[in-house]
């Protein structure tokens, strides 16, 4: 009776949870197991079923390197003070890491990486090319290309990132088909960020029944105000809602085609703040950030856009030490 049961539930789409033995005999898994199916439903004890509605097919990854510039914009270092090739090698590391992790949970999700790099001299561009190994197509900035659609700057530095960040969306337009991320060169990745993302995005974005936008780092900005928040539960983690990001996040192509010109003021000028247009976008649609972080966002010690909270900073420093 009892294997008939399981069967007639197996059927009829419900699982069974035999908390006596910490087991679920309908999906044959202990319950501290991964017990969701990624584009089917995501499980969550003691939340239970969601089922899924919203898909994912693939995600195109666009890397922006700079590796001459210390810190745009500031005279300050960042944590352990090193050359800037050895966050934008760390930074690649991790997230080919990460990339490597999800294929071995989702391998029918599709991930293109694309990797826009903005002058690095040979020397810097050989070492990305040996570390991607042809994982990866690096693209070349040249920023001739964009001189006229970007407004006067008053420094080449400030060109250059405008131009490689239009250049990043301009690839998002043109070859992005479900979701896109884009990410800077000084973020440290948890090996499982990539995969917690797209579970997490499914999830919450089936519950809600709209696309949304992801933050992988856990800003100490987001701690200095006592400024409402909304806490949702995603594959392995909480996450909360927020209502500004810096120029790394997730979205997707539906909604980078919506705000297409949200996207394109942002790389015109410098404005004050830099992300003011994507920030606009944010009272309008809802964006997630993790709790705890899944990417370690590395300035200096003091920046309120750095460092995120209770991260062994040196642990994931020295894992993603380049050879």
């Amino acid at each position: 009776m009892k294997k008939l049961f399981i069967k007639l539930c197996k059927l009829m789409g419900y699982e069974i949870i035999d908390q006596n033995n910490f087991y679920s005999p309908t999906l044959n898994k202990e319950l501290n197991e991964d017990l969701s199916a990624i584009n089917e439903k995501s499980i969550v004890l003691p939340l239970g079923e969601v089922k899924i509605t919203r898909s994912i097919k693939s995600i195109l990854i666009i890397f922006r390197t700079n590796t001459e510039i210390e810190i745009w914009d500031q005279n300050k270092k960042r944590l352990f003070e090193k050359p800037k090739i050895e966050y934008s090698l760390r930074s690649l590391n991790s997230l080919i890491r990460s990339i490597n992790y999800c294929y071995s949970k989702y391998p029918n999700i599709k991930i293109n990486l694309l990797v826009v790099d903005d002058n690095s001299k040979k020397e810097n561009l050989n070492k990305l090319e040996k570390l991607i190994d042809n994982r990866a197509e690096i693209i070349n900035l040249n920023r001739e290309d964009y001189k006229n659609k970007i407004r006067p700057q008053t420094n080449e530095e400030t060109i250059g990132n405008l131009a490689s960040l239009y250049q990043s969306f301009e690839l998002g337009k043109e070859q992005g088909e479900d979701l896109i991320y884009f990410v800077e060169d000084d973020y440290l990745h948890f090996e499982p960020m990539l995969e917690e993302m797209i579970a997490s995005y499914e999830r919450i974005a089936s519950q809600l029944n709209k696309d949304i936008f992801m933050c992988p780092s856990d800003y100490p900005y987001l701690y200095m105000d006592n400024k409402k928040t909304n806490i949702l539960v995603g594959n392995k983690r909480h996450w909360r809602t927020l209502d500004k990001t810096l120029c790394t996040f997730l979205t997707s192509k539906k909604l980078f085609d919506k705000y297409w010109d949200n996207f394109k003021k942002t790389c015109e000028t410098r404005h004050d703040p830099f992300e003011k247009h994507l920030n606009e976008i944010y009272n309008q649609e809802i964006c997630i950030s993790p709790l705890k972080s899944l990417s370690l966002h590395l300035t200096n010690v003091n920046s309120s856009y750095g460092l995120s909270p209770f991260i062994d900073y040196k642990k994931l420093w020295d894992e993603n030490k380049v050879e």
